[in-house]
């Protein structure tokens, strides 16, 4: 369904409702919020999306949302300029400095909320601003707390178990944040399908739908081609005009993968090994030469087959292009749907948090691709052996190429099920115009 069709079917015999939304300061959360919000924008109503001034101007363009940047307070110790994750150091302590940003957001927030003309009939928070809102249920707004993480693993983390005495000296920890979050919603929206993880999702009411609260699923929120390119996003898209159909495996880890130079190098050297045409997206590791981040020579000996591109890639484009084939991913929740939307099979390198169960529950349940073998529970500890091999089972060997190919395809079918997410979407505001209607 187009977004103009969406608009038409909307709920136009309910009043428009003024939806705020307020993601955490991480892109993958931003991107699904703003995928969010331009579906609700799309059927009619006045929707406000609440970030700071850097992130603001990193995000694309979003019909019908309306961006308001609040100022991120300065705290000792946090990187001059740094507004979401992916500016901090990798593999640095500084996200618990970033979260002590983030809650010094409040008081703009309250402010915005406070103001006449801002009336906020929902907010759609993060699990993450516990503060934001309590602020929200202090005004008589009620809030949704929208979760973008795989279905699979909330039905398998559950509520956290922690008290909510929050120490002042240290702040919230995150499950002190989940949990008390969800205490001040009214509602639990989580981008998931039954059709995607029936067995998750019937998991997920009773996990969450308790005590009043509604569970309401917002379907897989595929992202549209977008018209924005991206830095350097020609010089790639020109060079997979010119690779065969199929045979190009895309390699990207996210912007937060914790690569040192000793992992990049592994990767770089088991992309050689394998032998298989490739395109390498990286991103610049800190204080660390261009020069020094791939290994002597690399480039010269795979010229014939393989591209890096350093900086940003048009990642949904690149995964769209017909000679795309395989997609060797971290397993970010936005990530793996972006593969699958295009009918890849995943070669699978999780580093933390939800991407390993996402990457045990695509290996074993969904059978779509393999994870590059670790050496016990570190998440660094993988070599250019297991690399190579992996790629080799997943785009080489033709009886597994066949079947993750396959099954990579069923759940394509699913993701590009248009009608199915948008029957979610509207679901989901059909929940939030009753209790709008019911105050």
């Amino acid at each position: 369904m187009a977004k103009d069709d969406a608009a038409d079917s909307s709920s136009s015999q309910s009043p428009a409702m003024h939806i705020v939304l307020f993601p955490w300061l991480a892109f993958g959360h931003m991107i699904a919020f703003l995928e969010l919000a331009e579906r609700v924008a799309a059927r009619g109503h006045r929707v406000s999306f609440i970030s700071t001034p850097r992130n603001i101007s990193r995000l694309p363009p979003a019909v019908g949302v309306r961006f308001v940047a609040l100022p991120i307070p300065h705290v000792d110790g946090l990187p001059e300029g740094a507004e979401a994750t992916t500016d901090l150091p990798s593999g640095d302590k500084t996200t618990e400095l970033l979260m002590k940003a983030c809650d010094g957001l409040v008081g703009p927030f309250s402010a915005f909320l406070d103001d006449d003309g801002n009336k906020a009939d929902w907010l759609v928070v993060d699990s993450f601003h516990y503060l934001a809102a309590a602020a929200a249920v202090e005004r008589g707004v009620p809030s949704a707390m929208f979760l973008m993480f795989a279905s699979a693993s909330t039905a398998l983390w559950g509520l956290p178990r922690v008290s909510t005495d929050v120490d002042p000296e240290v702040g919230a920890t995150v499950p002190q944040r989940f949990l008390l979050t969800y205490q001040a919603c009214k509602m639990v929206a989580q981008r998931c399908c039954m059709e995607f993880d029936p067995d998750g999702v019937r998991l997920l009411p009773s996990i969450f739908g308790v005590g009043g609260k509604t569970f309401v699923p917002v379907g897989l929120l595929p992202p549209p081609q977008r018209a924005n390119v991206g830095v350097g996003g020609e010089e790639v898209v020109s060079w997979l005009d010119g690779r065969p159909a199929k045979s190009v495996i895309y390699v990207a880890l996210g912007s937060e993968a914790p690569l040192t130079v000793e992992l990049v190098h592994e990767l770089a050297m088991g992309l050689e090994l394998a032998g298989s045409p490739f395109l390498l997206a990286l991103r610049r590791l800190d204080g660390v030469p261009d020069q020094d981040i791939l290994p002597r020579g690399f480039q010269e000996r795979t010229k014939s087959r393989g591209l890096v591109a350093m900086g940003l890639v048009p990642q949904s484009r690149v995964l769209g292009h017909g000679s795309v084939g395989a997609f060797l991913t971290h397993c970010g929740p936005a990530s793996v749907i972006e593969g699958l939307q295009f009918g890849h099979p995943l070669v699978m390198l999780p580093f933390f948090g939800d991407q390993r169960t996402i990457a045990h529950f695509m290996e074993e349940k969904k059978q779509v691709g393999m994870q590059v073998p670790r050496k016990g529970k570190d998440a660094s500890s993988f070599d250019r052996q297991g690399i190579a091999s992996t790629i080799h089972a997943v785009v080489v060997e033709e009886q597994g190429r066949c079947l993750f190919t396959a099954n990579a395809k069923k759940l394509q079918n699913i993701i590009t099920d248009t009608a199915c997410h948008e029957r979610c979407i509207d679901d989901f505001l059909h929940h939030l115009t009753l209790h709008h209607h019911h105050q």
